[in-house]
């Protein structure tokens, strides 16, 4: 059972950077791939990015390439989402999950591979 917890979202300016946490309990963290989903008013839920387990595997949504970056620290059992050069178009609430699947058995973007999902923590550009 993994318990995760998301932190970080707030309201940024368009341009701006923000840094969103992901925190899991657990002493297997790092046999867990974990991806950050979106989700804004009256739209699917979307992949935004992917980090296999020992972090040498990463997956990126076209709409975020070259401004986000997700990175793990497995000793604090954390997963992080660097986003740069911020749009309006990026305000959602952002959702960690993790799947124990292994990453070469699974597509990153794909919701339904993923067995544990956070609350979420909102993100607000303004432009």
């Amino acid at each position: 059972q993994v318990q995760l917890v998301e932190s970080g979202g707030g309201l940024v300016q368009a341009g701006g950077s923000l840094r969103l946490s992901c925190a899991a309990s657990g002493r297997t963290f790092s046999s867990y791939a974990v991806g950050w989903f979106r989700q804004a008013p009256g739209k699917d839920r979307e992949f935004v990015a992917a980090i296999s387990g020992n972090g040498v595997r990463t997956s990126y949504a076209d709409s975020v390439k070259g401004r986000f970056t997700i990175s793990r620290d497995n000793g604090k059992n954390t997963v992080y989402l660097q986003m740069n050069a911020l749009k309006s178009e990026d305000t959602a609430v952002y959702v960690c999950a993790a799947t124990a699947t292994s990453w070469y058995f699974m597509s990153p973007e794909g919701l339904r591979y993923y067995d544990y999902w956070g609350q979420g923590t909102q993100v607000t550009v303004s432009s």
